[in-house]
């Protein structure tokens, strides 16, 4: 009986030793970005130039699928390490706030719905139309975050209008250094974007056809303008390329 008793006692004195760690939230720290109340997931992919797809995988949630404020999002590959600038912002002259971020090559396993390999918005533009009228400021540069896209002149409140058939998958003003900004989804691959907006003219979910007006020319830098990219997989393109020439 008193050797049970003392095995008892060891076995209680042993448990006492024992430290628990608390749980470590793996959501937290570098790699990691909390959903604001403007968010969409196409913005939060273009404010740090991923592909929406791509971030859709990475968090296993379908493109289409809402997110939610202070739901917690991936920004690098599952599996990946190491993160550069997922906490720092660079601005360019032009006031655009971007971040870098970079993951390692580590292998992992994704889930792709079946929606997220869906073309709603239709096939790739087969032609594109002027944004709106006046020339182009600047020339594209995709190493210049001020330049990622052309600044076209023109008159304070002129149409801004959608430059293919698309869905407005953001409109609102809460990407730093876009002002008032809208984002239409061409196809799987392109989305355009409208920044300076004097006024928004249509609504995320809103789906428009090439030449509607979809906003009203800003003010930048005390200047009537617009700045108007494409993204090809998330990726800044020169729009020079896809407008008709004048």
């Amino acid at each position: 009986m008193r050797s049970a008793i003392a095995t008892a006692i060891a076995v209680l004195m042993l448990v006492s030793c024992v430290v628990v760690k608390p749980p470590v939230n793996v959501s937290r720290g570098p790699g990691w970005y909390t959903v604001k109340k403007s968010d969409t997931l196409y913005s939060i992919a273009w404010r740090y130039g991923l592909d929406y797809k791509q971030l859709a995988r990475w968090n296993r949630i379908d493109v289409s699928a809402p997110i939610h404020p202070g739901q917690r999002l991936r920004l690098i590959k599952p599996g990946g390490t190491t993160v550069a600038g997922a906490s720092k912002s660079t601005t360019g002259s032009g006031g655009h706030s971007s971040t870098a971020v970079k993951s390692t090559t580590t292998s992992s396993k994704s889930v792709t719905s079946k929606s997220s390999v869906s073309q709603p918005s239709g096939r790739n533009p087969d032609k594109w139309i002027w944004p709106t009228d006046g020339k182009p400021l600047n020339t594209f540069m995709a190493s210049r975050l001020d330049r990622r896209g052309i600044n076209i002149a023109g008159k304070l409140g002129q149409p801004v209008r959608a430059v293919a058939d698309g869905r407005v998958v953001y409109s609102g003003n809460g990407l730093v250094g876009y002002g008032n900004l809208i984002i239409i989804k061409h196809s799987d691959t392109f989305l355009s974007a409208y920044a300076y907006c004097q006024e928004r003219l249509v609504q995320e979910g809103s789906t428009v056809k090439a030449g509607k007006v979809v906003a009203k020319m800003g003010r930048r830098d005390n200047k009537a303008k617009l700045h108007f990219e494409i993204r090809r997989n998330g990726k800044p393109v020169d729009p020079m390329k896809y407008l008709p020439n004048r």
